[in-house]
């Protein structure tokens, strides 16, 4: 019997930490959408929430334009997490083919500095894990995420003039 209780205690304790931020069903964050409009930029942003398919997902689109010093539209959630057993962030999600970026902020930081990290949204969903060491430091690409805290989750299209799109259907943390 103390055997069995020893064997099962090991492995929960190996069982892997995951925690879901949002599933837009019964878990949601309070996601709000700008754009480089807040610095004088012209790009346009719209969220919407949308079921297709028994799926429920948010639409992050519009036009990214670089002219006046923009370029970038992006969906952001408070998060505030306080975990040191975080490895990285799991995402559902879909797209035009093109590259995306999903931001991490922490405590303290100037609103234009952020972690980040790239993926690609093709047209089917894939679940997409991007691990905590995946993001770089946005005024020093040299520098990891090194931080216990994340304030906020944002899902961000940027760098380049295009027409954005990519849905979302669940973050988690693992």
């Amino acid at each position: 019997m103390k055997k069995s209780l020893a064997i099962l205690c090991v492995l929960l304790s190996m069982s892997t930490f995951t925690k879901v931020i949002d599933n837009v069903k019964d878990i949601r964050a309070e996601w709000v959408p700008f754009s480089d409009q807040v610095m004088g930029g012209i790009s346009e942003v719209n969220v919407y929430e949308l079921l297709e398919d028994g799926v429920s997902f948010y639409r992050l689109e519009g036009n990214v334009s670089t002219e006046n010093n923009g370029g970038f539209i992006q969906l952001r959630a408070g998060v505030n997490l306080r975990n040191k057993n975080i490895e990285g962030i799991r995402i559902k999600v879909r797209g035009n083919n093109n590259e995306y970026y999903l931001h991490l902020r922490s405590p303290r930081m100037l609103p234009w500095n952020y972690y980040t990290a790239k993926f690609y949204a093709s047209e089917e969903w894939v679940v997409v894990d991007l691990p905590l060491s995946s993001f770089e430091y946005s005024r020093d690409t040299s520098k990891s995420f090194n931080s216990s805290k994340i304030q906020s989750i944002g899902l961000v299209a940027y760098g380049k003039d295009f027409f954005a799109q990519v849905d979302l259907a669940e973050v988690e943390l693992y």
